[in-house]
């Protein structure tokens, strides 16, 4: 397959590349694969394209680390 697009692809295809790009996903314990799978539904259901869900978990991604601190340079006028 050269296109993972879903006008190149089936379904069953998209369900495929879901299923090996995350992994095994009955094997998890903290269930966090489950929403994993959730989350690429509408790449299955020929929705919305994988690169826009990719860009709109990053977007709302928070690291919950702060960024950094403004730092004084040290210059004294």
């Amino acid at each position: 397959m050269d296109s993972i697009l879903i006008k190149d692809t089936t379904r069953e295809q998209r369900e495929q590349i879901v299923a090996e790009s995350i992994g095994n996903i009955n094997g998890s314990c903290d269930g966090c694969m489950s929403g994993l799978v959730e989350m690429y539904q509408d790449y299955i259901d020929g929705k919305k394209e994988i690169r826009d869900i990719n860009m709109e978990f990053r977007a709302h991604y928070e690291s919950g680390v702060e960024g950094p601190e403004k730092a004084d340079c040290g210059y004294k006028y």
